[in-house]
């Protein structure tokens, strides 16, 4: 046994795992487990998703390019709830093998296209319209370089730190130690960067920063896992000033509402599937309605 009173198994078993707040949702095996019909909207774009930072990624993409005059970026954001298990539906399975939102299916294309991970939403749209990510180099390939950073990075804040600090069922040091050094670390590198250069590929607002701040701008502006003082998020200078400039984008703001389900009802827009549903389908709206 070692000093922490736990010994691994010679061989884990599903019975081995502790719970905690996902455990009803989670199996170490893929594939549908009900049949589950998606609904299917007139835009040409399909999202099926959920306002975590993920999620808020590609509904603020689409906001930017409709506010950049695209019409043809119009879209339905249809509501998957992942601790109802939609994810595993067999729609949504058929879409995303990997059983994690957001994913969407493009009908402005015959076949029509199924995409998923956020990260390679972002680079389809972007490149669809031609928008948000450089055309040239060296700025084209540096957007890559901090999209991905934020890919492979931002798991070990969310699975790493923001399960062990906000979901776990009890605390643990180490693993808490752990993820916060590296979340930490993981700031640094941005407030590095940022000192230098108004946004984190250089001087463009690109899909590297749609990617990059659902995750560490909220953590920074405390809409995260409730942690900004324990990180001690104003140690980030430049990180809270980048973060602040695109919290004020209208874009974003309504992106941030699409597909939520809790904070403020106001802020709160379960399903969009028109631009009017921001100032009439708002969960407080509905309310006064209903």
């Amino acid at each position: 046994m070692s000093e922490t009173g736990y010994t691994p198994p010679r061989v884990w078993t599903e019975e081995s795992s502790q719970g905690g707040r996902f455990a009803g949702i989670n199996r170490p095996v893929a594939g549908p487990r009900h049949e589950q019909s998606l609904p299917v909207g007139r835009h040409p774009f399909q999202l099926y998703s959920l306002a975590t930072p993920n999620g808020v990624k590609v509904t603020i993409l689409f906001e930017e390019l409709l506010a950049r005059g695209f019409t043809d970026a119009e879209y339905d954001a249809h509501l998957i709830n992942i601790l109802e298990g939609d994810q595993f539906g067999s729609d949504f399975v058929a879409i995303n093998p990997n059983s994690k939102i957001p994913a969407m299916v493009d009908h402005s294309v015959k076949p029509e296209r199924r995409v998923f991970e956020s990260g390679a939403i972002l680079l389809y749209l972007a490149e669809k319209f031609a928008a948000f990510l450089p055309s040239s180099q060296p700025a084209r390939t540096e957007t890559f370089n901090w999209l991905f950073w934020q890919m492979g990075s931002a798991p070990l804040v969310g699975g790493g730190f923001g399960h062990f600090y906000n979901y776990a069922p009890e605390y643990y040091e180490y693993p808490i130690n752990r993820y916060t050094m590296e979340t930490k670390r993981q700031l640094d590198v941005l407030n590095r960067e940022l000192a230098e250069r108004e946004w984190i590929a250089g001087s463009e607002y690109t899909i590297a920063d749609m990617a990059i701040w659902p995750w560490y701008g909220q953590l920074v502006l405390g809409r995260l896992y409730d942690a900004a003082e324990f990180l001690a998020v104003h140690e980030y200078e430049n990180v809270i000033r980048w973060a602040r400039v695109i919290d004020e984008r209208p874009a974003v703001k309504r992106g941030r509402m699409v597909n939520r389900t809790w904070g403020e009802p106001h802020e709160q827009l379960h399903e969009r599937h028109d631009a009017s549903d921001f100032e009439h389908r708002t969960q407080d709206k509905l309310a006064q309605t209903g």
